[in-house]
């Protein structure tokens, strides 16, 4: 392989990731869908990208740092859930102005700075995935009507974004990055 695998995401705190992923393991048990256990809990502001292996990494690390510094830390509130029929349910992530404008700060940086390109973040739908891939269409139908009404509320600060590196079997947390103002 010539090239390593990232994504740049907002990584919950372990008192929120426990609960999502026990949401999951629900998945996992009641439906045979697993593939959401590949990464941890995380909202992702740059899709997967491939960063060439002769290419040096302190590059992207030290730019994500410089990128991090003098932004704010993001209120993130999670409520209820959402879907992508017909097979991806998700927690979902309220569209504050902050978070918005992080991520498209975000993807205008890794373009202009490293060629990386994500034409999504035009439709930038923040969330946290608990099934997908493996959720079959039959799978979705039957648990999306008791995901749909569901109640769900967790609040957190976001205090540094978060690369996440794919080791041929699932993503790892590779690097965080403090968001802050203070130079």
């Amino acid at each position: 392989m010539n090239s390593q695998r990232f994504f740049i995401a907002l990584v919950p705190p372990s008192e929120i990731q426990a609960p999502v992923n026990e949401i999951k393991g629900y998945f996992e048990q009641q439906y045979d869908s697993c593939k959401a256990f590949n990464s941890p809990p995380h909202i992702t502001l740059q899709a997967p990208f491939e960063w060439p292996k002769e290419r040096d990494m302190d590059e992207l690390t030290e730019g994500l740092k410089g990128f991090a510094v003098g932004r704010e830390e993001v209120a993130i509130a999670l409520r209820n859930f959402g879907a992508f029929p017909p097979n991806v349910i998700y927690v979902d992530v309220v569209h504050v102005p902050g978070l918005m404008s992080l991520q498209k700060d975000l993807a205008i940086f890794m373009e202009t700075r490293y060629g990386v390109v994500d034409r999504r973040y035009r439709n930038f739908c923040p969330h946290i995935t608990v099934a997908f891939r493996d959720l079959t269409k039959t799978a979705f139908h039957q648990a999306w009507p008791k995901f749909q009404q569901k109640p769900l509320a967790f609040d957190f600060i976001a205090q540094h974004l978060t690369l996440l590196r794919h080791d041929g079997h699932r993503w790892q947390i590779h690097q965080n990055y403090s968001l802050s103002t203070s130079l």
